[in-house]
């Protein structure tokens, strides 16, 4: 069996160790158009501010190793041109010496990857603007860096990659601004979650221009004016393109391969194409959504990693299947680790879905311990069926594992209130007795029972304009006197019981406290008195962040740009 794998890193590179290591015989050739098989894409941005200071380090393996571990063909700097899938054959290019050439295969593996999106924009051809998505994209942005010592920069985007380059350049002393049309930074989480991002970034120097529409760049002044829709140009010694990426797939639209969204690559879900012997995985592929089962482009390196161990699985006669993808991820933003998996509240919704959510601020490890810090979780699920769909967390320590336990849990069909029961491990270090995660399942086991009513931040406009309400803050007495919400009167929660006289029993009470925890003991108290009581979902903490970050947001899409 001859196989043909067009395109390495975590897709094709994956599949043709699998191929190997599952058929002995079989005859494998890669084409890489770049001068690397596999690389850390992830890494990159590391490699620039100067974490990562061996470039070496961010090849996983060289077409030597490989070749000597699995005896596989690696052609690197060879492009394919075209694709028969009536001959079974493709046309490549060597690029360092211009010739071409035929390649038949009996089994062909399409790994082409994505492109860093590049919109037909004015000025986008200049040399003082980049783009971040192979070693050579790297090697040239660190080589500039280098060789002119810009002190500024604009970065178009606002998803992973801008924000680790952001990072890396600030710790190189550079001024760095971002700049995107959404008002919110990464996308897969909601924008109340989105808040405690956007707070690290501004803590940390980096500018926000959020709500803008970059509509070219020009050269000026030895540097690069970024052009916006109805506003002043941000100036900057240096531009990086990261609004995304699209699939990256001419070769398999001249083929005749069915496409899908954004003339993504249509595979099922043993990764074959619309035509016989022809696979395909990674960024380039349409996959379903394992939660919500609609149609998604998420390019992420698990998903292509695991892709890539199918469609050689079945490339040797196996019968493996790709379940969906959950877009289970992780970023690092200066201190702090923000992570998601499943779908958010705002994708929920759009998919048609009757959501509900708790919002939480558990420490990382037991309180009593040193060193405990505050994490933010929303985990959001269906009504009626308190089916788990998706959970967001901000903080520190202990947020990768967090959201790995959510992401299980999710993939394993429990319900969002069976998290109360999972067996989390505990020491002081690393967790309390009751673990956050067993934390959120006991809150909406809660709400299932109804013993717990929530209300949440959207509601606090039309909750505080209603008459015969109670407005009740639970803090203790410094904490009100710091800040709180308009219209609330405060009672702390240990004088509660001494204080009801003050509360008018007939008309709904909304108790507040910092997270949401003494307000809910103010509302047993309450409820066990025969009051209707609703609980803040997060807390005064949560409220400040998000209405804080919404004022900067706001003046930012004004004005140009927020500190």
């Amino acid at each position: 069996m001859k196989v043909v794998i067009i395109g390495g890193v975590a897709g094709g590179a994956t599949a043709a160790a699998r191929i190997r290591r599952l058929d002995e015989n079989a005859e494998i050739i890669i084409f890489e158009r770049s001068g690397y098989i596999s690389y850390a894409n992830c890494g990159l941005p590391y490699y620039i501010g100067g974490v990562i200071t061996d470039p070496q380090d961010l090849t996983l393996q060289t077409p030597e190793n490989f070749f000597q571990r699995f005896r596989i063909d690696i052609r690197v700097h060879h492009e394919a041109t075209a694709i028969f899938p009536d001959k079974k054959s493709t046309s490549v290019r060597n690029l360092e010496t211009g010739e071409e050439f035929e390649e038949s295969y009996d089994k062909l593996l399409l790994s082409p990857g994505a492109k860093p999106a590049r919109p037909r924009l004015p000025g986008t051809d200049m040399d003082k603007l980049f783009t971040l998505r192979t070693v050579e994209d790297t090697l040239a942005v660190k080589e500039y860096i280098d060789k002119h010592h810009p002190k500024s920069a604009v970065l178009a985007g606002g998803g992973f990659i801008s924000l680790e380059t952001a990072e890396n350049l600030r710790e190189l002393g550079m001024e760095v601004t971002i700049v995107q049309r959404p008002r919110q930074l990464m996308n897969p989480f909601d924008p109340d979650m989105a808040a405690f991002i956007h707070a690290e970034m501004r803590r940390n120097g980096v500018k926000l221009a959020l709500g803008h529409t970059v509509e070219g760049f020009e050269e000026k002044d030895g540097g690069v004016d970024v052009l916006l829709k109805d506003e002043p140009p941000l100036h900057a010694d240096m531009v990086v393109m990261a609004i995304g990426v699209t699939p990256d797939t001419h070769l398999a639209k001249e083929a005749g391969l069915k496409l899908g969204l954004k003339d993504s690559i249509l595979v099922n879900s043993r990764m074959e194409t619309s035509e016989p012997d022809i696979y395909a995985v990674g960024d380039a592929v349409q996959v379903t959504h394992y939660v919500t089962k609609e149609d998604a482009l998420i390019a992420l390196a698990g998903p292509a990693n695991k892709q890539g161990r199918i469609a050689a699985d079945n490339i040797c006669k196996g019968d493996s299947k790709y379940l969906g993808s959950q877009g289970s991820s992780v970023i690092k933003v200066f201190e702090m680790t923000a992570a998601s998996t499943g779908v958010n509240e705002t994708n929920a919704k759009k998919a048609g879905l009757d959501v509900d959510k708790v919002i939480l601020s558990p420490m990382n490890h037991a309180g009593y311990y040193p060193g405990g810090r505050l994490m933010t979780m929303k985990v959001v699920f269906e009504k009626e069926t308190y089916r788990l769909l998706g959970a967001q967390i901000v903080g520190y320590e202990g947020v990768d594992k967090r959201i790995d336990v959510l992401s299980t849990a999710i993939h394993a069909g429990m319900t969002a209130a069976q998290l109360k029961d999972l067996d989390l491990a505990y020491a002081p270090p690393y967790s309390s007795a009751k673990d956050p995660v067993n934390m959120a399942g006991f809150m909406i086991d809660n709400i299932a029972r109804g013993i717990l009513k929530q209300w949440f931040l959207e509601d606090v406009p039309d909750v505080c304009k209603k008459d015969n309400v109670t407005l009740l803050d639970v803090r203790t007495k410094a904490e009100y006197s710091r800040g709180h919400m308009e219209g609330f009167k405060n009672i702390p929660v240990d004088e509660l019981r001494e204080k009801l006289e003050e509360i008018e029993k007939d008309s709904p009470v909304y108790v507040i406290c910092q997270s949401g925890l003494r307000s809910y003991i103010a509302a047993r108290i309450l409820a066990g008195n025969g009051y209707d009581v609703y609980n803040f979902s997060g807390g005064f903490r949560f409220y400040d962040t998000v209405t804080n970050d919404q004022c900067l947001v706001k003046s930012a899409a004004a004005c140009g740009m927020d500190h």
